[in-house]
This record gives structure tokens, sequence and C-alpha cells, in this order.
């Protein structure tokens, strides 16, 4: 870390942001003007007139906002922040350049922050990151820990009217718990005194970079809470220094269920905890559905207790847990008996948790996504594809639209139409329409009473008007 400032040097300087609306910048944004640095930046979203209302609460909030032509860029002492996706050609990182500005990516500055507090507690896989980190945040906030939470989702607990994008809270610095992403390689950053190792499987890398990333993480924790249902990350056990195991499934996980004991509904479930260290036995109550997510409140406890949090104390905590947004998030019902959910669901195991969640309950499935990048889907592609036939029922159907695409190169020689054709000769239902508003109106044509309308797909804050304006056409 010697190459970057220290917490008190960094945070004496004015921070600009480039693509401050992002899901991973404004956590840290927010982070930041709620410890006391001056944060101004620039969004090509708002520049393009989307997403006005989060953009008018920034300001409300007291951000300075600036178009994205370099304008905001004014001072070497200046901070410029951005994703490591951010082109060299955008002009606040031309301007940056010119004027000698320290350059941060989004990684290296959530990096500083977290090895700076006084216990990291981090939390790494391919699928459930978000969810675990607010359901982690939230136990240590009910224990009376204060913790800085840094996530990539709104956490419906910390909503308020002057925060309705609570994907963070400003807390002490003594506990600072956040996602670590692998699949920008800079999980490498990150020293935890608790790491939380959720699943492994394909993303954005290959299978064996990512067995290397998650390993020297494990190395790095002081202590961890691993998943052993998950081949994957059991094959990495022998890295951890110190460990927690727990699963759902694992018999001989430290912190696990009670076998028989769980009791699934279309929105809530019910499960009894077993602590192995002591066979305390704790009744769950989990306002959301799918074993994934009990995979996910087992993680969490796991988690808190690798923090000194008492089985029992996360166990009740989690009952008052609200979720997160666009993790089957339901919109509504219609008059029809028509139900609109938005799910983040962008890579084949997340699909595959929120497909598996739907056809646990009796009911048409039609299934919108929308890459949410070309890169993305030459690599994962096949994988979608699979997943999509396998998971729904000849009855069901998928329709794709083409990947979002906000401006810069990209190679589209790749595209949605490809991954219709590999769901058709699996055997699937499959529609591929460029445009999502037409998609929109393809969706309303076809749904009928009983159906649940899934959208899903990462990166584009506009799917939940989307869906919403689904929700609209069909009341």
């Amino acid at each position: 870390m010697s190459e970057f400032p220290t917490y008190d040097e960094l945070l004496a300087r004015p921070f600009f942001f480039c693509g401050i609306g992002g899901s991973g910048m404004l956590p840290l944004a927010q982070i930041l003007k709620g410890r006391g640095a001056h944060v101004a930046g620039s969004d090509r979203s708002r520049d393009q007139g989307r997403m006005s209302e989060k953009f008018a609460m920034l300001e409300a909030q007291g951000f300075e906002m600036h178009p994205q032509d370099g304008s905001g860029i004014s001072s070497n002492d200046q901070v410029l922040v951005a994703s490591a996706a951010v082109e060299d050609t955008v002009p606040e990182m031309l301007r940056a350049k010119e004027l000698g500005c320290l350059k941060l990516t989004r990684a290296e500055l959530n990096s500083i922050l977290f090895n700076t507090s006084g216990a990291g507690i981090a939390i790494a896989g391919t699928s459930g990151k978000s969810t675990v980190t607010a359901m982690l945040g939230w136990i240590m906030h009910v224990a009376g820990r204060d913790p800085t939470i840094m996530n990539g989702a709104v956490m419906k607990n910390f909503v308020t009217p002057d925060q309705p994008s609570a994907s963070a809270v400003i807390g002490s610095r003594s506990i600072y718990v956040s996602e670590v992403d692998e699949s920008d390689g800079s999980i490498a950053l990150y020293s935890p005194a608790v790491g939380v190792l959720l699943n492994i499987s394909l993303d954005h890398k290959e299978m064996d970079e990512l067995r290397a990333l998650f390993g020297d993480y494990l190395e790095r924790s002081r202590i961890s809470a691993v998943n052993v249902d998950d081949a994957e990350v059991l094959a990495l056990l022998p890295r951890a220094k110190e460990v927690i195991t727990f699963g759902v499934e694992q018999e001989k996980a430290q912190i696990g269920i009670v076998a028989g004991s769980i009791a699934d509904g279309p929105t809530r479930q019910a499960a009894v905890v077993v602590d192995h260290h002591d066979g305390g036995e704790y009744a769950l109550i989990l306002n959301m559905p799918g074993r994934h997510n009990l995979s996910n409140a087992l993680a969490a406890i796991a988690g808190a207790a690798c923090a000194g949090i008492p089985v029992e104390v996360a166990v009740k905590a989690l009952a008052s847990f609200a979720g997160i947004t666009r993790r089957f998030d339901i919109i509504g019902t219609s008059p029809g008996g028509v139900t609109v959910i938005d799910d983040f669901g962008h890579n084949p195991e997340k699909c595959a948790a929120t497909l598996r969640t739907l056809k646990s309950s009796p009911g048409r499935v039609i299934a919108f996504f929308q890459p949410h990048g070309y890169g993305p889907l030459k690599q994962m592609g096949h994988e979608l594809a699979e997943t999509f036939a396998r998971e729904l029922e000849p009855d069901d159907i998928t329709i794709m639209s083409d990947p979002v695409y906000f401006g810069g190169t990209v190679d589209s020689s790749e595209g949605t139409e490809r991954i219709v054709q590999l769901i058709r000769e699996n055997t699937g239902n499959a529609e591929h329409i460029p445009e999502r508003d037409d998609c929109g109106a393809r969706i309303v044509e076809l749904a009928q009473p009983g159906d649940r309308i899934v959208v899903m797909g990462a990166r584009d804050d506009t799917l939940t008007t989307f869906a919403k304006s689904i929700m609209e056409q069909l009341s």
C-alpha cells in the first residue's frame, strides 16, 4: 500500500468521481463526504438525461456536479476516482493527466478505507456478495457495533427520506464491512480481519485464475468464514489460517441447519440454525425466499461469529432484515394476477438461483434478461444459455434484448442472438428482441393470470424503471 496516500493525507484532499452515480462509486462518494471530504463528480448518465432523480438527490446532499467534459478537474490537488473500466480518452482522465492529479480506481480507494479501519470485514465470492454484505452490516448495526458499510446495492433497512440510495452506511472507523470484487482482480488489494467466502464459479475470469485469487484472499484473512457446501471453496480450505465453516447441506459445517427444519414460502422462509461449537439451536425467520438466501444468511451469521457476535444475536437480527433492492424484489401483482419481480441476476449462478426460486412455486415464468455488456456475454454466454434452458420449462419463455451500452469502444461481434439460438438448441423457449421497450410490449402481450415476470440484468439502474413500467401496463 506504500504507493497510496495515508488515510489522513487522502481525506485532506478534494475528490472528483468520474461516474459518480455508478453502483460502486456512489457509496464510496457518500462515505468520503460523510467523513468530511469535499466531493464533486460527473456522470455520463446525467449528461444523457437519465436517472435525473438520483442526481437531483446528490445535488441536494451537497455533492458538486459537473458535466463529463473535464471542467470539474481544476487543480492538481484533486484526487480523481474512476472505475477500472473508464477509458483514458474520457475528458476527466485527460485533464487529470494534464494537471498531474492523483488517480485512484474505485477498488484502490475502497481498499485504503478498508485496510486503515480498525477491522475490515470482507465478503467475497461469485454470487451473493451484496446480500451478505447487507445482512452482516445489519447484524453489526443491531449488535451496536456502529459499522461503516460499503455495498453495491441499496440496503432497505437503512433507507430514509433523506437517504433513498442507502448503498452505504457511514459509521465509525472501527469496523468496515465491504464486498470485495474478484472480477477485476482488485480482491488482492484487501487484507481482511474477517474474510467471508461464499462460492466460486465462472463469471468474468477463468476458473484457475479465480482459484488463485480466492486462495490468496483466504491466506490474507486473519479469520475466514467459508461455505463448505461449495466444492471449489472447500478445496481452498487448507489455505485459511483460522476458519469457521458454514453450510446448508454439509453436516460437518460448524454453523448449519437442523435437518428437516426448513420451511419454504413464496416470500419468506424459516429454519433452525445450529451452532456446533456449543450445540445451540436458534429459530431463524428470513423474509426472503430461496435456498441461496438461506446460505447467504448462514454466511452472515458465520462472518458475525468471526467478529465476536454470538450466533443467537445474529439469528435474531436477521428476522428484521428487509433485504436489498433488485434481489428478487417484488414490484407488485396486477389485478389480473401477474407478478413482476426485479432482480440483479446477470451471471449463470445468480440467474440459476433466481429461476430456481421462481420454479419452486407453481406458475409460468417469463424471464427478461438484458446482458450487462458484450464482453461478459462473450465470456459466459454459453453457460448463460445452458442456465436458462435447464432451469426453465417448455411453457416458460426467455426474452433477451441487446446488451446495455452507454458509449465507449466495444467489440460487439458476439451479441444476444447467439445466446438465444443456444437456448433453443438446448430445447429452451427464447426470443431475441433488440430494443428493450419492444421486449416490454412483447412481455405484456404474452402475460397471463398466474405468470411471474422477472426482469434480470446488471449495470443499469433503469432496469427497475423498466420493471415498474411493465407493472403499470399490466395494471
